[in-house]
């Protein structure tokens, strides 16, 4: 399991409550683009529509040796693949106030690209302060115990 990319930004502004693995549709030129490590899930996340999750905001560079068969959008909606029953669980959630579906990570299952989803609920300004507190704290412990080894 290759790891393309990793979503730092969703931890910090979301409580994970739930992690689902799925599939997504790309084309030959994205793939080859995400083999090149190119890939950024900063501001995507995920929504239903039509009974289909979609992702959104994703960025996956254009391949630069694809010639004129890529497509030139490099954020366009990619759809993601689950089992009917998955999404439905998913739908009975994301309706719910307050979550959302936030991708974490891209990576390659064999030669296969898989996206892991997280169910999220949006932090608040004090939950990120602490959140920040808390590393600061860890950071600082461990260049104590640093110091004595």
């Amino acid at each position: 399991m290759k790891q393309i990319a990793y979503n730092k930004y969703a931890l910090y502004e979301y409580f994970v409550l739930e992690k689902y693995e799925a599939g997504i549709v790309l084309e030959g030129a994205e793939v080859k683009s995400l083999r090149a490590g190119n890939c950024n899930l900063k501001d995507s996340f995920c929504f239903l529509r039509g009974g289909e999750l979609t992702l959104k905001n994703m960025h996956i560079p254009v391949y630069d040796k694809a010639g004129a068969f890529s497509s030139k959008d490099s954020k366009r909606d990619r759809k993601l693949l689950m089992h009917k029953a998955e999404i439905a669980k998913l739908a009975g959630k994301i309706n719910e106030k307050g979550y959302t579906l936030v991708p974490l990570s891209l990576y390659f299952s064999g030669n296969l690209v898989k996206v892991e989803l997280a169910l999220c609920r949006g932090k608040q300004n004090y939950d990120k302060k602490r959140t920040i507190a808390e590393r600061d704290q860890k950071r600082e412990l461990d260049r104590e115990l640093k110091q004595y080894r």
